[in-house]
């Protein structure tokens, strides 16, 4: 019944007339690469907020669903050469999501004071990425919820839940999307999403009463992590809610914040992929943080060029797929 509901929604929402859009250009001041910034903050390739109809470099679109405080907004970016993005927005939220861009584009990522002389393979990586940043959304709730959905699962499992809820309770995305796109509910939606949604999504108890229970402070939660100085003041924010902890909050940093010295301490892969790139051995939490100790300020920053670079551990073993004890 409910995914007849949503079927009948999209049809009806897709033949409704589309407004004008408000449009505008960005033109970074350094050369960025927006669509490395900008896609960090997707959840898998069938992200329903998400959408990319070719690779920026080659003339795609990159469209992205939001909810806003001034509520729903859908973006199309298109990169122009010489590397400024020409943006159009549509819904509710246009204004506030194109005023926002610059910051989503990496724009208050400030690389100064990084010395990436400290590691050889670090300071060719920079060489060959000057351009990478690290983006920001602002929307502190989106990035917790996430993060709350990723906590020991494997990655597919939680991009399996977050396309299904978005999907089921989320918001159709205004505009001319390629596909039909959503955006997050609201903190209320989320509060509301049943239990029986959970489950046949595929989200753990434990993660989605996490949600819920978050949810019931999710303004205040936001105002405070808004206000907050630094890292560990939002570490503090964030761990102050039941089923957070130090892995969860450091996503969170990153997504919202674009934190450029956030590490997920406690992840399955991350340890091993930062000791591999830096010494050609997996290392643990302890031996990456130690790693990474001369990087202080910019920790992240080392992580995305390890990623941007390709230095990463071959797979030694199939993909762990996870047995499905729904009710069909």
């Amino acid at each position: 019944m409910r995914s007849t509901g949503v079927r009948a929604r999209v049809t009806r929402e897709l033949v409704a007339p589309v407004e004008r859009p408000v449009e505008t250009e960005y033109r970074p001041r350094h050369p960025v690469d927006i669509a490395r910034a900008v896609l960090a903050q997707r959840h898998g390739g069938n992200d329903p907020t998400f959408s990319l109809t070719a690779p920026l470099h080659a003339g795609g679109v990159l469209w992205r669903a939001s909810r806003t405080p001034l509520g729903v907004a859908t973006v199309a970016l298109r990169q122009r050469v010489g590397g400024g993005v020409r943006a159009a927005a549509w819904g509710p939220g246009a204004s506030w999501a194109l005023d926002q861009l610059p910051a989503l584009c990496g724009a208050l990522d400030e690389p100064d004071g990084f010395d990436a002389s400290r590691h050889p393979s670090v300071a060719e990586w920079h060489r060959r990425h000057p351009d990478l940043r690290i983006g920001r959304t602002d929307l502190v709730f989106d990035a917790l919820v996430s993060a709350i959905m990723e906590q020991k699962v494997t990655s597919m499992q939680a991009f399996s839940a977050w396309r299904s809820i978005v999907t089921w309770y989320g918001e159709r995305a205004p505009g001319p999307t390629p596909r039909p796109m959503f955006a997050p509910p609201d903190v209320d939606g989320w509060r509301h999403v049943p239990s029986w949604a959970w489950h046949r999504a595929g989200l753990e108890p434990p993660q989605s009463r996490t949600i819920v229970e978050t949810a019931r402070r999710g303004a205040s939660v936001v105002r405070a992590a808004s206000a907050a100085v630094d890292g560990e003041a939002r570490d503090r924010v964030f761990i102050s809610l039941r089923g957070v902890g130090i892995w969860t909050s450091a996503e969170t940093r990153i997504r919202a914040f674009g934190d450029p010295d956030a590490v997920s301490v406690g992840d399955y892969h991350l340890a091993h992929q930062v000791g591999f790139a830096l010494t050609g051995h997996r290392t643990d939490d302890d031996g990456m943080l130690e790693l990474l100790e001369p990087f202080a300020g910019h920790r992240q920053r080392v992580i995305r060029l390890i990623y941007a670079g390709s230095a990463l551990e071959p797979r030694r073993g199939p993909r762990l797929h996870p047995e499905d004890h729904r009710d069909r």
